[in-house]
């Protein structure tokens, strides 16, 4: 300090005391700024549960989002397990149905078919029924008329001393036919015997239309 220039003049002690001075100044003042007038520590005691209470809201809704995805597919299951429940219900229902109207159609079927007498009458009636629904033609009085003739109406008849009997295959039955000619000639839906009075009429019936136009044409050994 100079006596003669009435300042006072500041040494480096002087500097550095003033600033720490101005340090703790600052600090207090920071101190005192804090909400509540506490600390800083206590500021911070404030400020980290905020942080804790937002981590713990985003792991709820996190929570909550895989609540809602884990019941919308449980209901979209339930939905398609309930669809197919009802989709196979619906269709037993339908084929139970069907067996019902099949069952029902075969019955009306056998109710409507007729009952033929098991003799010459009958097995010829029956054997126009199958010429009719096979489309070949024919007559009662021409089938009668040519069974007279052939077997005197006896379906076990059998000759065994024309040219084909003498040939190993006898004419045989009502309209005394081949085995040769009942097995080209055979109409399906009749039994596969030659000596059967419905299949050996309509097998003869079916060749005679084949040969000569209908059995009607038929008078004499064909």
């Amino acid at each position: 300090m100079s006596a003669n220039s009435g300042h006072y003049r500041l040494t480096k002690t002087h500097r550095v005391s003033i600033a720490g001075v101005a340090a703790l100044g600052a600090a207090s003042l920071a101190l005192t700024l804090l909400p509540g007038g506490g600390t800083a520590e206590a500021g911070m005691q404030h400020v980290a549960p905020v942080a804790m209470v937002a981590s713990q809201d985003i792991g709820t809704a996190k929570t909550s989002i895989a609540a809602q995805h884990a019941a919308a597919d449980k209901r979209a299951k339930d939905a398609a397990a309930a669809k197919a429940k009802a989709e196979a219900k619906a269709k037993a229902e339908a084929d139970a149905k069907k067996r019902a109207a099949t069952k029902a159609a075969a019955s009306r079927a056998a109710a409507r078919k007729p009952v033929y007498a098991n003799n010459l009458d009958g097995w010829i009636r029956e054997s126009l029924a199958v010429m009719k629904a096979k489309g070949i033609p024919g007559s009662y009085e021409g089938l009668h008329r040519n069974i007279m003739r052939e077997s005197t109406g006896n379906p076990r008849a059998k000759n065994g001393w024309d040219i084909n009997a003498q040939n190993g295959t006898p004419s045989v039955g009502l309209l005394q036919v081949i085995q040769p000619t009942f097995n080209a000639y055979h109409v399906p839906g009749t039994p596969h015997d030659i000596y059967h009075p419905v299949s050996n009429i309509t097998a003869a019936a079916n060749y005679a239309a084949d040969r000569y136009g209908s059995i009607d044409n038929v008078n004499g050994a064909y």
